[in-house]
């Protein structure tokens, strides 16, 4: 395999946000605590010795969850480790997306391992574990439900109400034979569905199953999956859940850090406080909690509270009151003993309106990293590639640029007529000059025909491609198809694709070879091509 690395600046696909924060802009520098870069990694490890967490709750939470999953002894030592002082985590989260949902799920735990390998080797004086945390308290079934696959949409379908995770997986049969079908029966396909078969049949909730998926597919690499909607995790929040619900900082605090980021460095908001930035939770249920005449309500429901009933609540049922995007980041900051997050670019965007409300809770602000991106060419589209003679970094144009290009490179004559153009151009600037010394009025006609040949000519450029693409009509075509392939909708494969596509074909060698790769440090676009 070869492997390209692209700077992150080369590839349009990617957004300015995401851009300016791994290319380390100065108007982002207040806006977060450490530098990206191994040596800072000294003063997060200090910074956060210093915190209070409960770390045998912590690992009592883990084994709990970890009781009836096949754990090899590398993830119990990275549990029970998480009990000692010197162990510290490097986490990355997601939705619970169905069967991992698109590729940068992939990427997203590979970064993180890698880096946590990293860490052990270059401060082994400590341990560092790597974290997934599975975001089973979401409700946006809707952008979850579904996997895109060979070009074929894989869909659960679900009348369940409430959070995701709390949701149950009898009405996932039909998608499981669904997505059988569409695997077939190679041996790679029947070894991989029966993982995923045993995830989602096993576990009455959605929540365990996406734990039991994530953990069977890593857990060769010691990664450690965590579901953070527990009643003990939420005990050690208390405190913030009071200050947030009765006292309500985060609005404002967050609110000023994104009118800051937008006047500094064009950012518009990313995420939307509001006054209580915390659902209710029950059975089938989430819904926010809002602050009205003078009580505590439930929306559409009939939940109502004064201050004295909401603070009992929170405090004998801390597991009732789930954090929106907002706090949900605090609460992972609080109840881990955390270095680093690693995220894509729109999650660190929103990352960067918090440093000021984790100040204000007293909680220390993570090193955010931006997580490895990938573009996997297989042995197929490899040779597409180089039959059309093109280079990697030309592959990420826009299909209307990639065209002109392969046809100016496979024309035996130039189809570019600039300097024509110019010579024309310039041939009748130099008229409207000798005519203005005699009539001002007859340089302004003059210089209006000059516009009128050189959109003529502009029109015959035009027809000049034409006839040169029918030569070519096969390869252009091939050029569509490379582009649909790799860039989905014109975006990234990584944010369309599932994993499974490239599992068949690869196996856990897919893994493997991106683990090896994927340093999150790196702050490149990584292409592998398959020769």
């Amino acid at each position: 395999m070869k492997l390209h690395w692209i700077p992150f600046q080369n590839v349009p696909q990617l957004s300015y946000k995401d851009k300016s924060y791994t290319n380390e802009i100065a108007a982002l520098r207040s806006f977060y605590k450490y530098p990206v870069s191994i040596d800072a990694f000294e003063q997060v490890i200090a910074d956060k010795s210093k915190e209070s967490i409960d770390r045998k709750m912590l690992v009592s939470v883990l084994q709990e969850q970890y009781e009836s999953l096949d754990t090899p002894e590398m993830v119990k030592k990275n549990i029970q480790s998480l009990a000692n002082q010197n162990t510290f985590t490097i986490i990355t989260a997601h939705q619970p997306s169905l069967f991992t949902g698109p590729l940068y799920y992939i990427y997203k735990i590979l970064s993180c391992i890698n880096l946590s390998q990293q860490l052990n080797k270059r401060y082994s004086e400590n341990h560092v574990v790597p974290v997934f945390v599975t975001g089973g308290e979401d409700h946006d079934f809707e952008e979850v439900n579904y996997i895109n696959l060979f070009n074929k949409k894989v869909v659960w379908e679900n009348d369940q109400k409430g959070s995701v995770g709390m949701m149950s997986t009898q009405s996932l049969r039909p998608t499981l034979d669904q997505l059988k079908e569409i695997l077939g029966a190679s041996d790679k396909a029947k070894e991989i569905f029966d993982i995923i078969e045993k995830a989602y049949t096993q576990n009455e909730l959605y929540s365990k199953a996406t734990v039991q998926l994530t953990h069977e597919l890593f857990k060769a690499y010691g990664l450690v999956v965590l579901n953070m909607n527990h009643p003990k995790l939420k005990h050690q929040f208390i405190p913030y859940i009071k200050k947030e619900v009765l006292e309500r900082p985060s609005k404002q605090l967050v609110e000023n850090t994104s009118q800051q980021l937008e006047k500094v460095a064009n950012f518009k908001q990313q995420a939307f406080p509001r006054d209580i930035n915390f659902f209710y939770l029950r059975e089938g249920l989430r819904e926010r909690i809002v602050f009205e005449d003078n009580r505590y309500k439930v929306l559409n429901t009939n939940y109502v509270f004064t201050e004295e009933e909401i603070t009992k609540e929170i405090q004998e049922h801390p597991e009732y009151f789930s954090p929106n995007v907002v706090m949900r980041p605090l609460y992972q900051e609080v109840v881990m003993p955390n270095l680093a997050y690693i995220g894509g670019g729109g999650e660190l965007a929103y990352w960067l309106e918090r440093k000021a409300q984790f100040e204000h809770f007293g909680v220390n602000f993570p090193m955010l990293i931006r997580r490895n991106s990938v573009l996997w060419l297989d042995k197929g589209t490899t040779k597409k590639v180089n039959k059309l003679n093109l280079s990697i970094p030309q592959i990420f144009q826009k299909e209307d640029a990639l065209t002109r290009l392969f046809i100016n490179n496979q024309s035996t004559v130039s189809l570019d007529i600039n300097t024509e153009k110019e010579s024309v151009g310039a041939a009748y600037d130099s008229f409207a000059e000798k005519a203005k010394a005699i009539d001002p009025t007859l340089a302004k006609t003059i210089l209006a025909e000059k516009a009128k040949q050189l959109k003529s000519l502009g029109q015959l450029e035009g027809r000049l491609l034409r006839a040169e693409k029918q030569k070519h009509e096969t390869s252009l075509l091939q050029i569509t198809g490379l582009k649909e392939k790799l860039f989905p909708n014109n975006g990234l494969q990584e944010r369309t694709d599932n994993f499974l596509s490239l599992y068949l074909k690869y196996g856990r060698t897919f893994f493997d070879v991106l683990l090896e790769q994927l340093d999150p440090l790196q702050k490149q676009f990584l292409v592998v091509e398959d020769d």
